[in-house]
């Protein structure tokens, strides 16, 4: 539940701070930081690690500051006891900490310099640079065998935001390797244009190549191989438009030539929507489908386009050997869907966070869908999760499942605003084949919480899951609300 704490009550200092030894056992880096399964290790032990966004948080007595809490992975998997907490305030991170950057916005990971550890990428869209009003920044946090240490900031292109106010840098942030050199590249959302970036990078954040994405407008932006030649491609989410309130989506074909902008223009899919998105093999036939959320439905938006359906939507595009293509008709589930569970309600935000992940290590990925705005009974945003199989004929409501804080075994209780499932995350924490389910109830107290699941062969399991809080991670909280786990590196809408 949402409630303010007067700015005095400091719960404890916004500094680094790193609990238990992260050093990794073996002698080298756990090799593959950019593959799927160690994508986000940060410090090599062969673990994946879980980065949650705290925008919210208090540096000192700096408001909305932000900060992001780095729980490490283990065969016990995450824990408040095994972190590093982040801030703009912290030694060898660029940049000050400053009221309302909400540092922690956006979270994404990768190998950027090529040493075998995932680095960390954190979006501010709410700070000021060089007097322009929340232009934005991303910032690389190094991974390596202490975990994180020491940062870069990654520099806009040139002509990012000329004319334009509050282009919020950093409202999404997309990795995948496009060419397949071994280095990622890294695409920057905005409510300008975005901007992508071409690996290896240097320690001082320097890309090999950048470029400003003139011809498209992209809030949400998703890599990932949906035609199974070992190359990301890219799709870029413009997000609500005055055209296209539901959000059109581009299959990135190239990047523009400075002298023709005719030159590799984006194949728009005119059947697909989307706000945000994620790649993953949902039916298992190996390429990478693409999975988006339109969570704003017609009581959000006042425009002559419809919106979402009611309650909000995903949709889901299956890849193959061509690819997605333009001609291809999206599947869509929401919560009128027979089998989903729930029932679709004006508002509840169905989409606005997702995620893919195998949690029953049966070879199809799943998807973990958030509405954070769903009633629980009588109690408004108490929110919920909703968990889809995949199968060998894609995407089912076949053993569908939904988790609030009102379901046995969740700990805790459903209360109004807490806004259960604003981010939802599948990842294997533990490295035992099955994904844990996490998601953000950034309203919970004043802090805001994780809630973390183990997989099994039947799913998620409530029974033993446990809620992290930020403070017990270690954010500060001031007289605003924390809002710990508003951000994991799976996507969510950022309107």
């Amino acid at each position: 539940m949402r409630r303010a704490v007067a700015a005095a009550a400091v719960v404890t200092a916004s500094v680094a701070v790193t609990l238990t030894p992260m050093a990794s056992s073996a002698a080298a880096p756990y090799k593959g930081a950019n593959t799927a399964a160690v994508q986000d290790d940060f410090n090599g032990d062969g673990y994946r690690d879980l980065a949650v966004g705290a925008p919210g948080a208090a540096s000192g007595t700096v408001e909305e500051a932000g900060s992001v809490v780095v729980l490490y992975g283990s065969a016990s998997s995450v824990s408040a006891s095994r972190r590093t907490v982040i801030t703009q305030a912290t030694t060898g991170i660029p940049g000050a900490a400053e009221e309302s950057d909400r540092f922690g916005r956006t979270v994404s990971s990768a190998d950027l310099d090529r040493d075998g550890y995932a680095d960390l990428l954190v979006g501010a869209p709410g700070e000021d640079v060089d007097g322009a009003a929340s232009r934005g920044s991303v910032t690389v946090v190094w991974g390596g065998p202490d975990g994180l240490k020491g940062g870069a900031t990654l520099t806009p292109p040139a002509g990012f935001g000329e004319g334009w106010t509050s282009c919020r840098f950093g409202m999404s942030v997309a990795t995948g390797d496009m060419n397949g050199d071994g280095a990622p590249e890294v695409t920057v959302g905005s409510a300008c244009s975005p901007a992508s970036y071409s690996g290896p990078f240097t320690r001082t954040g320097q890309a090999a190549g950048r470029y400003l994405e003139g011809r498209e407008n992209a809030r949400g932006v998703v890599m990932g191989d949906v035609n199974g030649d070992g190359q990301a491609e890219r799709f870029y989410l413009a997000g609500p438009t005055d055209g296209d309130i539901r959000g059109p989506v581009t299959l990135d074909a190239g990047a523009p030539d400075p002298e023709d902008p005719f030159v590799n223009p984006g194949v728009e899919l005119p059947y697909a929507d989307g706000h945000a998105g994620q790649v993953g093999d949902i039916d298992g036939d190996g390429y990478g489908d693409l999975v988006t959320g339109i969570a704003g439905d017609d009581s959000h938006f006042n425009a002559p386009t419809p919106a979402a359906h009611r309650g909000g939507e995903i949709q889901v595009l299956y890849g193959s050997a061509q690819g997605i293509t333009a001609e291809q008709q999206p599947v869509v589930f929401h919560q009128d869907t027979v089998g989903v569970p729930g029932s679709a309600e004006w508002g509840d935000w169905f989409g606005q966070s997702l995620s893919i992940g195998d949690v029953d290590a049966d070879g199809y990925a799943d998807v973990l869908v958030g509405a954070p705005d769903e009633a629980v009974g009588s109690l408004a945003s108490a929110g919920t999760a909703v968990l889809l199989r995949g199968s060998a004929s894609g995407l089912t409501t076949a053993e569908a499942a939904s988790y609030t804080q009102s379901t046995a075994g969740v700990p805790g209780a459903a209360e109004a605003d807490d806004g259960f499932g604003a981010a939802v995350h599948l990842a294997d924490l533990d490295k035992d084949g099955k994904t844990e389910a996490v998601a953000g109830v950034p309203g919970e107290n004043s802090d805001g919480c994780v809630w973390v699941a183990r997989g099994s062969v039947s799913g998620p399991l409530a029974t033993d899951s446990v809620n992290l809080c930020g403070t017990s991670a270690g954010i500060t909280v001031g007289g605003m609300e924390g809002s710990f786990g508003v951000a994991l590196t799976s996507p969510h809408v950022e309107n």
